[in-house]
């Protein structure tokens, strides 16, 4: 093994460490030493791969949003109408939904820390904005080739985000009662009611 692979091994150590501290102690509990016990490394190691508690409690966020950005780069492919791309949406959420599923304290902490620490809040919203921009976008398109109504492009994708994460955070908390995959296609589908105009929606049913 070469030192860079043993590099990448002890850094993935230490995030699985800290996901475990994390989830059942809680951020403010969890000390670096208790973090490098859990993942059989040396504090040295530590300060090596992350400059702080802060700095790895970051990159856990990042490594969970990371598989998301690059599913959701794809939703707007070049050949797909608007409907085609929110659409498209559902099926992101899948993968978002089974990540959520067993991790409610870590999203609690995510959530909880963000309220707190300027820097993981900015990380915390960041995706958040640029899931906006990209759903603001979809529309904007969608409806400069007919195949939505005129709307304020800015609040429908206030509200699919709204929608996206109150079902993320219920299915967290609930796994259980509902198929929440099978929810947000019906939500996407009431929402998709009120914008597709219909002479694009008859030409998408031919």
């Amino acid at each position: 093994m070469t030192s860079q692979q043993r590099s990448e091994v002890t850094r993935s150590r230490l995030l699985a460490a800290a996901l475990t501290c994390f989830s059942e102690q809680g951020y403010d509990a969890t000390g670096v030493a208790q973090i490098c016990q859990q993942a059989g490394v040396s504090k040295g190691a530590f300060y090596h791969h992350f400059a702080s508690k802060q700095a790895l409690f970051v990159a856990l966020l990042d490594q969970w949003l990371e598989a998301l950005d690059g599913q959701a780069a794809g939703l707007r492919m070049p050949a797909a109408t608007a409907p085609q791309s929110l659409q498209a949406m559902v099926a992101l959420l899948q993968q978002v939904f089974r990540d959520a599923s067993g991790r409610l304290p870590m999203f609690l902490e995510f959530w909880r820390q963000a309220a707190r620490d300027e820097l993981i809040w900015q990380a915390t919203m960041a995706p958040f904005r640029r899931y906006h921009a990209l759903l603001t976008g979809i529309v904007r398109a969608g409806i400069a080739e007919g195949s939505l109504r005129p709307c304020d492009p800015d609040s429908v994708a206030r509200a699919i985000v709204s929608m996206a994460v109150g079902m993320v955070l219920q299915s967290a908390l609930d796994p259980a009662g509902s198929d929440w995959q099978q929810s947000a296609q019906a939500g996407m589908d009431m929402l998709l009611h009120g914008l597709v105009e219909t002479q694009a929606a008859d030409t998408e049913a031919a």
